[in-house]
């Protein structure tokens, strides 16, 4: 792994670490990004890592571009992943029901099992979250297996509610606050993903690893959540 540096502004540049998408590379993005915050302390604007890269903002009355770009250069040499650069692990709750997961039927049909067995095998692994974008606490987790894999709807909904669970190809994601969208759903989570009063205010960062729980309709409730068809919400 040697990581490769791309200009992409006057103060700001890439690090690439890798060129395809795989769950065994967040560990070496996480240390990076350890490393990289740690070397730039206050002369750090921002740091956003993704699948395979992470974007550097740097305060250009600090730093040069060739002091940015020889310090993330020292900070990258001799990277190793530990296990303190791993991930938290969060386990989350979904109702998973026809009424606010439209898509659920469909996929089972597709694939000749009932919906039962698709639900387990949504909750049947760990999922890396790779990035986090679209909208404040929206994670991109993988990577779903193969077979459940499914494209993005054709035509996106306008409206998709708050806490909804969906899958696009490879990839699964919860919907944090309702936005309009093209992902399959098959449930939804009373849990808040992004909060002003939550430190960091996104409940995942990349690197976490997340497993999802099927919960009955009544727990749902119970925990908060917003029963509401996904076709009737206005």
């Amino acid at each position: 792994m040697t990581p490769r540096l791309e200009t992409v502004g006057m103060d700001s540049f890439i690090v690439r670490l890798f060129d395809t998408i795989d769950e065994d590379h967040m560990p070496w993005l996480t240390a990076a990004d350890a490393a990289l915050r740690e070397a730039f302390g206050e002369a750090l604007v921002d740091l956003v890592p993704s699948y395979t890269t992470l974007l550097i903002h740097y305060d250009v009355m600090r730093l040069t571009h060739t002091e940015a770009w020889d310090l993330a250069r020292q900070a990258l040499h001799g990277l190793q992943p530990t296990q303190e650069a791993q991930g938290e692990r969060h386990v989350i709750p979904v109702w998973y029901d026809e009424s606010v997961g439209p898509e659920l039927p469909r996929i089972a049909q597709r694939l000749g099992i009932d919906t039962q067995e698709l639900i387990a095998r949504h909750c049947g692994r760990d999922y890396c979250v790779f990035a986090l974008g679209f909208a404040p606490g929206y994670g991109f987790m993988g990577l779903v297996e193969e077979e459940l894999a499914t494209p993005r709807l054709k035509t996106p909904r306008q409206k998709v509610a708050a806490g909804s669970v969906g899958i696009a190809d490879r990839q699964t994601a919860i919907y944090p606050m309702r936005s309009p969208g093209g992902w399959n759903i098959l449930g939804r989570t009373p849990v808040a993903l992004f909060d002003r009063d939550r430190q960091g205010y996104s409940l995942f960062r990349p690197g976490d690893r997340v497993r999802f729980e099927a919960i009955s309709r009544e727990a749902f409730i119970e925990q908060g959540g917003d029963p509401t068809p996904l076709e009737e919400r206005g």
